[in-house]
C-alpha cells in the first residue's frame, strides 16, 4: 500500500497521513495553481516567523538560502528560536532543514518554514508552533534542439506521409508542451499541418523546417510520381474476442502487380455494437502499423487508404467471457492494527505458511500456518524495535525471512533475518542489519543470496546473506536524477527493477542482462518513465501465450486525501492504475496498455500463468486476464476475470476496505488486507450467464 515512504504505500499513504493529522493541513508542501501568493506569517503563542525572500525564482538545478527571523509578541527577536523547513514537493524542489534550497523540476510550488512545539522532534515535518509559507517558482528552461526524429524513406505524389520531430530543452529534457512550427519551401510541391502530416501534390524537391523557440532543424526530401494501381487489405483473423489483437496488412501494388515499399497507408476503423448490447457506440482501436483492438463485441471494417486508393475488410469480434466468482475460503484476522504485506512459502517440512506485516504499528509480524486455507493458524508473532513492518520476504528455500523497519525508537532502522525454516517450532532473529539505513527500509527483495534494500527511499542497498547471521554490504544502486527518489524493488533472472515515481521502471543487470552486472557492480539496462510520475511498484512477466516481456507498471496516488486518525480513521480513495510496458528490447522499452479501475488506484499486484493479481486499494482484489498480445485499455476490454471487496464490521477500520497486495499460491489468492488481515480466496466458476448490458462487466 503505502509501499515505500521511502518505499511503498507509505509514502503517499503516509504523506496523506500528515496532510491530516493532528490539524497540520497545511504543513506540506503543495502545488500551487497559478501565481502563487505571498502569506502572511503565521501567529501563534505570540510568535511571528518572517523568511527572507519571501519567494523564489530558480532555474533548474539553481540554489539560494532562506533566513528566518522569528518574533515575540513584544516584535523582539528570538534568536534562540529553532526553525526547520521541508518540501512535500521534494522530488521538485528540495530544502535542507537549514534552510538550503535547489530547484529539480519547473512549476509552482510552497516551501514551509516551521518553528517546531518540540525542538527535539527529528521527524521531517514536526508539529509547529508558527509556520509560514514560501512561494517557489521554476520557470521552464529554454529549448536547446530540434531534431527530426522519423522521416519515411518514400515519398509518393498523393500520399500522406508523416515526420516526426524531438524537442529538447537545455537540460536535456525531452519537451512535448511546446510548439512546433512547420513549414514547406515549395507549396507546390507539398505543404504540411502541424502535425507533420504532408500532403504531396507533385514531384520535386522540397524542404521541410521545424521551429521552436530560438531552435530549428530542417530536412531536404524528394517527392516522386506515385507507382500505386491498386491497394489490397489483408488480416490476420475473420473473428476475434473483444481485447484480441488483430493484425491489418496493407499491400500496394503497381500496373504490374508488384508490390510497391515505403508507401504510407492511413487506417480507419467504423463499427457496429452487438445488437445484445445496451450501450451506445462501438469503440476500437487501430493503430498506424495496422494493430486493431475492439472493447465491445460487434462487426468492425477497416479502411486502408493511400493517396487515391483504398481497401476495406469486416471482421467480427466476439464478446470476451472470462468473469468468475470469487469464493472466501478462509481468513487469517487481524482487527487490532493495520496489516501491510504478505509472503506465500512451502516450509522445508512440506507444509504452507504466510508472513505479514503491519504498519503504523509497534513492529509485529505474524507467521501463519496456511496449508489448510479454510483453517488458516497464527502460529508466532515477532516484533522488533519498529512503527512499521512494510515489507516481508522469504527466500526461495524456504528457509530465511527478511523483514524491513521504519521508525524503530532508536533511529536503527533496517531489516531484520529470521530463521523460518520450521515455524511451528519457532521463529528466531538471527541477525539485524542497519548500517547507513537509518533513514527507513521501506521495501525489500530476496534474490539468493542477496537482500536488495531500500535506503530512506533515495537507493536500494545490495545485502549478502550467505551467512544469514552475519549480513554484509557487497553494492548499491542510485539514480544521478535530481530529487530522486525511490519505491520499490524486484528481482527476476538476474534483472532488478525498481520503480522511481517521476524516474519511472529502472532495469538493471546484476548477472542476467548481458551487460557484465553483478550484485557487487550492478549495470543499468534501461528505464522508462510516464508523465503522472507515480511509479510505485513494477512486476517483470514473460507471456506463455506470445513470449514477450512486459513490465507492469502500478500507480500510487492519494489526490482525495488519506487516512485520519483524528477522524476516526476515515477510509482512505487512491488512484491509479497498472501500465504494461513491452520491454522486449532494453533500449526500448514502451507501453502498450494499462488496466485501470475508475473508482480506486492500484497498490502491489503480482502476475503468473497469463493472469494479473492487483491489489486495488479500496477497490479491492482484481483479477485480469492478459494472455495474447496486449494493446489498449484492458479494463473496457472487459479483461477482468473477477473482482472482490473485503469488508468487516469489527476490522481496524469497520467496513473499509483496503487490499494491500495479492500472491496466488497452489490454487488460491491470498492477500492482505489493511484493516482486516489476511484472507484466502478462489476463483470458482459462474453458477449462470454473466450479464450483457453495457458490455465489459
Amino acid at each position: 500500500m503505502f509501499s515505500t515512504l521511502q518505499g511503498g504505500p507509505v509514502t503517499s499513504l503516509r504523506s496523506a497521513l500528515m496532510l491530516i493529522v493532528g490539524g497540520m493541513v497545511c504543513l506540506a508542501v503543495v502545488v500551487v495553481q497559478g501565481a502563487a501568493q505571498t502569506p502572511e506569517p503565521e501567529e501563534q503563542d505570540g510568535l511571528t516567523i518572517e523568511v527572507s525572500p519571501t519567494r523564489l525564482t530558480l532555474g533548474v538545478g539553481d540554489k539560494a538560502s532562506l533566513v528566518a527571523t522569528v518574533r515575540d509578541a513584544d516584535g523582539a527577536v528570538v534568536d534562540d528560536a529553532t526553525v526547520i523547513y521541508f518540501s512535500r514537493a521534494r522530488r521538485s524542489v528540495g530544502v535542507t532543514r537549514e534552510g538550503e534550497v535547489e530547484a529539480y523540476r519547473s512549476g509552482d510550488f510552497t516551501l514551509i518554514a516551521l518553528v517546531p512545539k518540540d525542538p527535539a522532534d527529528a521527524s521531517r515535518r514536526p508539529d509547529a508552533r508558527v509556520r509560514v509559507e514560501v512561494a517557489v517558482t521554476v520557470p521552464l528552461p529554454p529549448v536547446e534542439r530540434v531534431v527530426f526524429t522519423r522521416v519515411p524513406a518514400k515519398f509518393y505524389v498523393g500520399t500522406r506521409p508523416q515526420v516526426a520531430v524531438e524537442v529538447v530543452d537545455t537540460i536535456g529534457d525531452t519537451r512535448t508542451d511546446i510548439t512546433v512550427s512547420l513549414i514547406s519551401s515549395a507549396s507546390r510541391v507539398a505543404v504540411v499541418d502541424r502535425f507533420g502530416f504532408l500532403t504531396l501534390l507533385q514531384p520535386g524537391r522540397v524542404e521541410i523546417t521545424a521551429t521552436a523557440e530560438a531552435a530549428s532543424d530542417t530536412v531536404s526530401i524528394e517527392v516522386e510520381a506515385n507507382p500505386v494501381s491498386s491497394l489490397e487489405l489483408q488480416a490476420s483473423v475473420e473473428t476475434a474476442r473483444t481485447g484480441d489483437v488483430v493484425r491489418f496488412t496493407a499491400i500496394a501494388k503497381d500496373a504490374r502487380g508488384l508490390p510497391v515499399r515505403g508507401v504510407p497507408v492511413q487506417f480507419g476503423v467504423g463499427g457496429q455494437t452487438a445488437p445484445d448490447i445496451i450501450a451506445a457506440g462501438a469503440a476500437a482501436q487501430i493503430a498506424e502499423d495496422g494493430r486493431f483492438v475492439a472493447e465491445r463485441s460487434g462487426t468492425y471494417t477497416i479502411v486502408a487508404s493511400t493517396g487515391s486508393h483504398s481497401a476495406a475488410r469486416t471482421v467480427s469480434i466476439e464478446r470476451r467471457d472470462v468473469r468468475r466468482r470469487v469464493e472466501v475460503v478462509g481468513r487469517g484476522k487481524v482487527l487490532d492494527r493495520h496489516t501491510s504485506d504478505l509472503w506465500i512459502w512451502e516450509g522445508t517440512d512440506g507444509r504452507d505458511y504466510a508472513i505479514t506485516g503491519t504498519w503504523g504499528a509497534d513492529g509485529h509480524s505474524y507467521i501463519w500456518d496456511v496449508t489448510d486455507p479454510a483453517n488458516i493458524e497464527k502460529l508466532q508473532e515477532v516484533q522488533v524495535d519498529a512503527r512499521s513492518v512494510n515489507d516481508v520476504k522469504v527466500s526461495e528455500d524456504g528457509d530465511i525471512a527478511v523483514i524491513s523497519r521504519e521508525g524503530a525508537s532508536d533511529r536503527k532502522n533496517g531489516i531484520v533475518v529470521l530463521g523460518v525454516g520450521n515455524p511451528r517450532e519457532g521463529v528466531p532473529v538471527l541477525a539485524e542489519f542497519t548500517d547507513q539505513l537509518t533513514g527507513g527500509v521501506h521495501n525489500l527483495f530476496i534474490a539468493e543470496d542477496h537482500v536488495f534494500a531500500l535506503s530512506a527511499g533515495r537507493r536500494y542497498d545490495v545485502i549478502s546473506i550467505k551467512d544469514p547471521r552475519n549480513p554484509t554490504r557487497v553494492g548499491r544502486f542510485e539514480l544521478d536524477t535530481p530529487g530522486h527518489g525511490i519505491h520499490d524493488v524486484w528481482v527476476s533472472d538476474g534483472v532488478v527493477f525498481s520503480s522511481n515515481w517521476t524516474d519511472g521502471v529502472v532495469a538493471v543487470d546484476i548477472g542476467g542482462g548481458g551487460r557484465g552486472g553483478t550484485p557487487e557492480r550492478p549495470v543499468e539496462l534501461g528505464r522508462y518513465a510516464y508523465p503522472s510520475g507515480w511509479n510505485h511498484a513494477a512486476f517483470p512477466y514473460r507471456s506463455q501465450s506470445t513470449g514477450t516481456f512486459y513490465v507492469f507498471a502500478g500507480d500510487e496516488s492519494f489526490p482525495y486525501g488519506g487516512y485520519s486518525a483524528k477522524q476516526g480513521g476515515v477510509p482512505s480513495r487512491a488512484a491509479g492504475w497498472i501500465h504494461v510496458i513491452d520491454w522486449s528490447d532494453w533500449d526500448n522499452p514502451h507501453e502498450v496498455a494499462r488496466f485501470q479501475v475508475p473508482e480506486a488506484g492500484s497498490h502491489n499486484l503480482w502476475v503468473e500463468d497469463d493472469i494479473m493479481y492487483v491489489a486495488f486499494y479500496n477497490g479491492g482484489l482484481r483479477v485480469v486476464d492478459i494472455s495474447g498480445e496486449l494493446m489498449g485499455d484492458l479494463y473496457k476490454q472487459g479483461r477482468e476475470i473477477a473482482m472482490f471487496v473485503p469488508g468487516d464490521p469489527e476490522g481496524f477500520i469497520a467496513n473499509a476496505p483496503f487490499v494491500w497486495g495479492p500472491q496466488p499460491f497452489k490454487g488460491h489468492i491470498f492477500f492482505t488486507d489493511w484493516n482486516t488481515g489476511l484472507w484466502a480466496v478462489k476463483l470458482v466458476d459462474r453458477t449462470g450467464p454473466g450479464r450483457i448490458i453495457g458490455e465489459p462487466q
